[in-house]
C-alpha cells in the first residue's frame, strides 16, 4: 500500500488511529516508512502506550508525535475520556521529550462548558515543555455532532488568549496541514495552532488522503465515501495502488462549494473508522 502512495506523489506519512500504538508492530511499521526518504513521517496517539515505545519508535524513524490530550485536570480527564488516568499519558509525554523528537504537538479539541476554561493553563504548560499546542474546535463528525451547542470557535479562543499571543490573523503553513497559527507576544519562537474545522472551513486547500485500516481511500474526513485499494495492495501491486489513489482524488469533493465537517453526511462518519 505506502510503496503505492510514495509511487502516486505522496511525501508525507501521518499513522493514526483509533489508537496506533496497540497495533503490535507499530515498531516495526515505522522503521518499514523510514526506509522510503520520506519528506515526514508523524504519528498521533493519546500516549497511554507512550511511555514504553517513545524510545523504540524514535530509533525507529519518527520524526515527530501529535499527542492528543484536552484537559490537565485528572478528574476532568477521566470523564471525558471515560475512565482513561492522566498519569500515565503524562509520562508518555515526558518519555517522549527526554527522547528528543523534531517536533510534539499537543491537540486539544475545547468544549463549551467542559474544558473552555483551561485552554490558557493548556497553552503555558505546553509552551514550558517546547510542545506546540494546538486548540482544535469541535467537528460535527460522529459522536462530535452530538456537541453543535457546545462548539467554542478559534475567534473566541483567541479572544481568550489575547494576553497571551501577538494581535493579527492567524496563518497556516506551507503544507503543513489545516492549522493557523499565532505567536506568543514574549517569545516568537512559540506558538498556538487553532484548526477551525466548523466556523471556517478548510476543503478548498486540503492535500490530504486517508487509508483506512482496511485499505479503503478515503479523500475526505466528512463523508464515508471511497475507493478500496485492499485487493491491489494485498496482491503487491503497487502501480494499480497509485493507480486508485488517482481515482481516489479525482472524489475529492469541490472545496468552493464542499464545507466538509459542517455537511450533514459527516454526522454518520466514525473518526475511529477513518483516523483523524
Amino acid at each position: 500500500m505506502v510503496h503505492g502512495l510514495v509511487g502516486a506523489g505522496v511525501r508525507r506519512v501521518r499513522l493514526t488511529g483509533g489508537e496506533p500504538l496497540i497495533h503490535p508492530d507499530v515498531v516495526e511499521v515505522i522503521r518499514f516508512l523510514g526506509t522510503l526518504d520520506l519528506d515526514d513521517l508523524a504519528l498521533t496517539t493519546n500516549a497511554t502506550q507512550l511511555a514504553k515505545l517513545a524510545r523504540p519508535l524514535r530509533e525507529a524513524g519518527l520524526r515527530r508525535l501529535n499527542v492528543s490530550l484536552d484537559t490537565l485536570d485528572p478528574v476532568r480527564f477521566e470523564r471525558m475520556t471515560r475512565g482513561g488516568k492522566l498519569d500515565g499519558v503524562l509520562a508518555g509525554i515526558h518519555a517522549a521529550l527526554d527522547v528528543g523528537y523534531d517536533e510534539i504537538k499537543l491537540n486539544a479539541v475545547v468544549v463549551r462548558g467542559e474544558n473552555d476554561d483551561e485552554i490558557a493553563s493548556l497553552v503555558a504548560w505546553c509552551w514550558e515543555r517546547g510542545i506546540v499546542p494546538r486548540l482544535l474546535e469541535v467537528m460535527h463528525i460522529g459522536e462530535g455532532a452530538k456537541l453543535k451547542d457546545r462548539v467554542v470557535t478559534a475567534r473566541e479562543m483567541i479572544a481568550k488568549l489575547a494576553h497571551l499571543l501577538e494581535p493579527g490573523d492567524a496563518e497556516r503553513e506551507p503544507d503543513r496541514g489545516p492549522a493557523g497559527y499565532l505567536r506568543a507576544r514574549h517569545d516568537t519562537t512559540k506558538k498556538v495552532g487553532f484548526i477551525t474545522g466548523t466556523s471556517d472551513t478548510y476543503c478548498k486547500g486540503c492535500d490530504r488522503l486517508r487509508v483506512a485500516s482496511d485499505g479503503t481511500l478515503r479523500p475526505c474526513l466528512a463523508t464515508n465515501d471511497g475507493l478500496s485499494a485492499a485487493h491491489e495492495a494485498c496482491t503487491g501491486n503497487a502501480e494499480a495502488v497509485a493507480d486508485a489513489v488517482g481515482r481516489a482524488w479525482a472524489m475529492k469533493p469541490d472545496g468552493e462549494t464542499w464545507k466538509g465537517c459542517t455537511e450533514d453526511s459527516a454526522s454518520h462518519v466514525s473518526m475511529r473508522g477513518i483516523g483523524g
